[in-house]
């Protein structure tokens, strides 16, 4: 949690006001929002994209999206405030089919990513609005695969392994010793569960795994097909 004074009260009151030392307090109490939530993550490997999320755990109420598919090619996944994350999800599938029609052909993950991200940044600019208190991993491919990150301020990264969410510096940690290149699908696939691992216990109808690679769209897979890959839990 940010560490307030006194004096630096009265800087979290509205998102245009920077404190004295640079902060906008309100990105800052947004980024919380996100480390609060279960952790979601995103590989690249040399065919495509792996994304894994946890859901949310409860045994009344039926887990949300965590990994939204965006086109056939592209998907995000997001971890933060759920109605935030819906939010921008929808206006980004409408930005995807814009393209299509406009310009005759699939929208790029770099434009995706980056058409996100001004969306978020932008709601760090106005009186009277709050930033999304979500961040995303947005990857996909085109003639290669890529993947983004997106946060709150509207930052915009390319990585090529990252989680987003509760855990994710232990996560991130494991990915920078781990990550190796050139990995095939099960190596990717393996490489991001052992990831999940390091902030918790991994059961199989806790994760959601979806994959896309250069030969398949968006396909979520089951833990039967995990298994039948090698992939171990």
């Amino acid at each position: 949690m940010v560490d307030m004074t006194p004096e630096m009260m009265g800087y979290d009151r509205t998102i245009v006001v920077f404190s004295p030392d640079g902060r906008l307090f309100q990105v800052e109490y947004a980024r919380e929002a996100v480390k609060r939530a279960p952790p979601a993550l995103g590989v690249v490997f040399k065919d495509g994209i792996v994304f894994v999320a946890r859901k949310r755990e409860s045994a009344l109420v039926k887990p949300g999206e965590k990994i939204y598919k965006l086109d056939d090619h592209i998907a995000t996944a997001s971890s933060g405030l759920v109605a935030d994350a819906r939010v921008l999800v929808d206006v980004a599938r409408v930005r995807a089919q814009q393209n299509k029609l406009i310009y005759d052909e699939p929208v790029s993950v770099s434009s995706m990513a980056k058409f996100i991200a001004d969306k978020q940044q932008l709601y760090t600019q106005y009186a009277g609005v709050r930033p999304y208190g979500v961040s995303f991993l947005i990857g996909g491919v085109n003639d290669e695969p890529r993947l983004f990150e997106t946060d709150p301020s509207g930052i915009m990264l390319e990585t090529k392994a990252h989680a987003i969410g509760k855990g994710a510096d232990k996560i991130n940690e494991f990915f920078e010793k781990s990550l190796k290149a050139q990995m095939n699908l099960k190596d990717a696939l393996q490489l991001a569960i052992d990831g999940l691992k390091k902030e918790g216990k991994v059961e199989a109808d806790d994760i959601t795994v979806v994959t896309i690679t250069k030969e398949t769209d968006f396909r979520e897979l089951s833990f039967e097909e995990l298994k039948k890959l090698g992939v171990k839990l």
